[in-house]
């Protein structure tokens, strides 16, 4: 898409939300109310937007989902990780699926018959995937998975897993990880718990006992499963970055009405330097972001090594929609403290994303990896 075409998409998608989705945050959504706007998305052409053409989809490259990302995420009526009110969400890893494995996985989830979760992270390798202690044992012809995964979205909904397991515990991450496609209703599979967050969501702990998964349930070749996460948690950086700007612009709009409206002693609070200095910052740092965001898509989309340009768009990002949410919760006082305002949702969520996914102190030291080898110009 180019440059007009982007902005276009924008205008569109955000009249779109704020005209049918965020009435939403004051009022709750029913099943009816959810497919209605599943069906108006669907009519303005805001459906299954990641998914390829070939496959059914509008093929929206990174760049357009980085749009799409910033602008779903003004609104806390869809969920921080959950972007199904536009359709099925399958991932790199489900769309590079052929044959058999397609028909029996990617098109039901295409078709709302089933739902996937993605199981990597573990007890003791959440994001150290080298340490990783589920094992998958050839037996024949199928593998044997013992392990835990835990802190997994939406396992409890899922009817399959796209589990990462070690193959060849020699090869640690370069060429010992495979990934499987494990129905949820294999003897030997289990939700073991559900911890409560703070975020409102509850992710699970998935156990396997002597799990048997069919050799032909193996994802691309043996050992090749890293490659695979790879792609997903770089794509998953890039979303990271964009929600934060989607956050701290909804969150600095609010601030900007308030703050001119909002008297105190004589004046109001947008005429104080201090304010003036906050919403600045806010302003500055968003803008930052954006522009790393739109640099980190178009060069991992291009096929570009975008590691570190995904490193440290998650790594500000994330850090930057939190401090615009603090800043601006605090500006509100304690009306941003109640949950007549999204604000304090924004804020808990946004304090998340720097744990999930990638705890920006593990991005930084894989970025300066990069920097001291020279990989990074």
């Amino acid at each position: 898409m180019t440059v007009q075409e982007l902005d276009e998409f924008r205008r569109s998608l955000r009249r779109f939300i704020e005209r049918e989705v965020m009435p939403f945050e004051r009022r709750p959504m029913d099943l009816a109310a959810r497919e209605n706007i599943q069906h108006k998305a669907r009519a303005a052409g805001f459906w299954l937007l990641d998914v390829p053409e070939s496959l059914g989809g509008q093929g929206l490259g990174l760049a357009g989902m980085a749009v799409f990302w910033h602008e779903i995420s003004r609104t806390t009526v869809v969920p921080s990780r959950d972007h199904s009110l536009f359709g099925p969400v399958t991932g790199p890893i489900l769309q590079s699926l052929t044959g058999d494995l397609k028909q029996r996985y990617l098109d039901p989830v295409l078709a709302g018959e089933k739902v996937a979760c993605f199981a990597q992270t573990e007890p003791d390798a959440g994001s150290d995937p080298a340490s990783m202690r589920t094992r998958a044992e050839r037996k024949g012809g199928r593998y044997v998975l013992n392990g835990v995964k835990r802190f997994i979205t939406h396992a409890d909904k899922a009817d399959f897993a796209q589990v990462m397991a070690v193959t060849d515990a020699t090869q640690g991450a370069r060429g010992g990880i495979s990934c499987f496609l494990v129905d949820m209703d294999t003897p030997g599979v289990r939700i073991s718990a559900k911890h409560q967050t703070m975020m409102g969501d509850a992710p699970c702990e998935i156990v396997f006992e002597d799990a048997e998964v069919p050799a032909g349930n193996m994802v691309g070749k043996e050992g090749g499963g890293f490659a695979l996460a790879q792609r997903w948690l770089a794509e998953g950086r890039i979303r990271h970055g964009a929600r934060a700007c989607g956050v701290a612009e909804r969150c600095l709009d609010l601030a900007l009405d308030y703050t001119q409206q909002r008297k105190t002693f004589g004046e109001t609070l947008s005429e104080r330097q201090g304010v003036q200095w906050m919403l600045a910052d806010c302003f500055t740092e968003l803008h930052a972001a954006k522009l790393m965001v739109r640099d980190a898509a178009t060069k991992l989309e291009a096929g570009a090594d975008a590691r570190a340009e995904t490193f440290m768009v998650k790594i500000f990002g994330d850090e930057m929609g939190f401090r615009v949410a603090d800043r601006c919760l605090q500006l509100h006082g304690g009306i941003g403290l109640t949950n007549e305002l999204p604000i304090e949702k924004f804020w808990r969520d946004q304090r998340s994303f720097m744990i999930t996914e990638g705890p920006t102190e593990v991005l930084r030291t894989a970025l300066a990896k990069l920097i001291l080898r020279g990989a990074v110009s």
